[in-house]
């Protein structure tokens, strides 16, 4: 499982030129799921990011989470972020999670977030669709999260 968590200002998803998804304040997440992943690494994935401290506090200091802040979560599934480069120059994507397991476990996850956070500030992008990802990344401050380094 990987992530890669962006503070925003604001997120959205376009699909099909009509906005299905926006966010202000708070957090644009990609996830991927990877075909050795384990049920219990989204539990820990789940806390991390809403819990992580990535936000300032009246000092400037990234002391804040999620939580904190009262922020909203953009969650965008990306299997690309699957991707072995090192062979060769295309990427092998040979580790995702198959399609039919994969949209079962983003729809488990952004449930999980959605019980661990607050339903209504938890949002989505479209499984497998073609989005167009808009962002005001704030920072900029990009976290990345691989289930080898933290479960």
């Amino acid at each position: 499982m990987r992530a890669v968590i962006q503070r925003v200002l604001e997120a959205k998803v376009v699909v099909n030129n009509k906005t299905i998804s926006k966010i202000g304040k708070g957090l644009l997440v990609f996830i991927c799921f990877e075909k050795e992943d384990k049920k219990e690494f989204m539990d820990k994935f789940v806390d991390k990011i809403i819990n992580l401290r990535i936000f300032e506090d009246n000092q400037r200091k990234m002391n804040l989470s999620l939580k904190d802040i009262d922020g909203e979560i953009l969650i965008v599934s990306q299997f690309t972020l699957a991707a072995d480069c090192k062979k060769g120059r295309r990427p092998f994507f040979g580790n995702a999670m198959d399609i039919k397991e994969a949209k079962k476990w983003f729809e488990e996850f952004i449930e999980k977030v959605k019980k661990s956070y607050k339903q209504d500030k938890v949002f989505s992008g479209e499984f497998q669709a073609d989005m167009k990802v808009h962002l005001i990344n704030d920072g900029p401050v990009t976290i990345i999260l691989d289930s080898k380094e933290i479960c």
